[in-house]
């Protein structure tokens, strides 16, 4: 077996598991979970209903599908990412977008296509902390070290990388983005996107910015800034040391179809559709379909804002009176301070409301000054609004009983 596989930390999930085991919860109360970013809101009906047509699905049955996607969904996801994004009509096309089975996978495989496991010094690769483990994981496995920026309040929940030596950066084979970010909202602004670039062409780096929650955000005339648009403005058409994951799980609630699409340096893309041929990942042609249907429609994705911004207004004026929590630019989630040692709070929210949130330290790792992660857990909107308020409500009975 891989060595590497025994540096692999637990999941947040398991350890969240191994936190609840034995514990009786509040049988008088109904279960709300509010761990998991797994999106609720009903699926697009276009989407579920061309899924379930025989016909369709036999066709698509038929034949191997093709890892680059088909020409008609590479054409739908360029169009998508320009008109998003604000780039010129064909500064993508379709060899500068590739389909792949949802971001998680993407983010880890392109680790492996990118690093050099046997590179004398190790590679590093620099990820926001707290984080979405799958970088962590995917950097360890590729044989690299990780390397953790801190996101601290202070510094508006953006990774901190000032305090990283430039000995390290000369080593980095990799820096992750995540904006808006898991768990925090906070979005990278355009100074910040010049920045990262500034580093990567430094010291000779690949960015891959997680932007599966940037279609989630508060305010219609103010959609998140992504690192392709940043390019454009800062004259940087070509794209280059730049890859993108986007998502439909977010965006469309559609968690279980597994689909999404990488965009970016078009040799990176050409290096990553060769290393993919090979690890046999291409995405089901019935799911290439639905998936082109979907990133054609903004109305679903309009209505799921509208549904968490709701979601929004309703929680926050029952949790702001007895936690410090913020509204966050986008995504679905709250990242509040606890008043007690969020492990705990998790537990004993759990035992006493039987409502599950994450505690803040699963998804960090203590730095030599502070653990970002600390006393604050992370909750998700993803049930529905009266669910949503009931555990607000729980939630303050909890902290104001403290």
């Amino acid at each position: 077996m891989n060595p590497r596989i025994d540096r692999l930390h637990p999941y947040p999930f398991e350890r969240l598991a191994a936190l609840k085991d034995g514990i009786q919860p509040n049988p008088d109360l109904a279960h709300i979970a509010l761990s998991i970013g797994e999106p609720k809101h009903a699926p697009p009906a276009f989407v579920v209903d061309h899924l379930a047509d025989p016909a369709r699905t036999a066709a698509a049955l038929g034949s191997y599908p093709l890892t680059r996607g088909s020409d008609a969904l590479r054409s739908v996801l360029a169009a998508w990412a320009e008109r998003r994004f604000q780039l010129p009509t064909g500064a993508l096309g379709g060899d500068a977008v590739l389909p792949v089975n949802g971001t998680r996978e993407a983010l880890f495989a392109f680790a492996q296509a990118v690093i050099d496991g046997t590179a004398t010094p190790t590679p590093a690769v620099v990820l926001p902390n707290p984080f979405y483990q799958i970088y962590e994981g995917a950097a360890l496995l590729a044989g690299a070290e990780p390397v953790y920026a801190d996101c601290p309040a202070d510094n508006g929940f953006l990774a901190s990388h000032a305090g990283i030596e430039a000995a390290i950066w000369n080593r980095c084979a990799l820096l992750y983005v995540c904006s808006p970010g898991n768990p925090t909202g906070a979005v990278m602004t355009l100074d910040a996107w010049r920045e990262v670039l500034k580093l990567a062409d430094r010291h000779d780096f690949v960015i891959a910015a997680d932007e599966c929650y940037s279609e989630l955000y508060g305010d219609e005339t103010k959609p998140p800034l992504g690192l392709l648009e940043a390019c454009q403005q800062l004259g940087r058409s070509g794209f280059e040391r730049c890859m993108v994951f986007h998502s439909l799980s977010k965006r469309s609630s559609l968690p279980g179809l597994r689909s999404g699409f990488v965009a970016g340096d078009r040799n990176l893309i050409a290096r990553f559709l060769r290393y993919r041929t090979y690890h046999g990942c291409a995405m089901p042609t019935s799911v290439q379909d639905a998936s082109a249907l979907a990133w054609s429609d903004e109305n679903h994705v309009l209505a799921n804002r509208d549904a968490y911004r709701a979601k929004f207004d309703a929680v926050l004026p029952i949790l702001q009176p007895v936690l410090d929590v913020a509204r966050p630019e986008a995504g679905f989630y709250l990242w509040p301070k606890t008043p007690i040692d969020d492990e705990t709070f998790a537990r004993e929210l759990f035992r006493r409301e039987h409502v599950t949130v994450l505690p803040g330290r699963y998804l960090s790792r203590p730095s030599s000054s502070r653990d970002p992660g600390a006393k604050r857990v992370r909750m998700a909107l993803v049930a529905t609004r009266e669910e949503c308020i009931e555990a607000a409500r729980r939630i303050h009975r909890f902290v104001s009983s403290m």
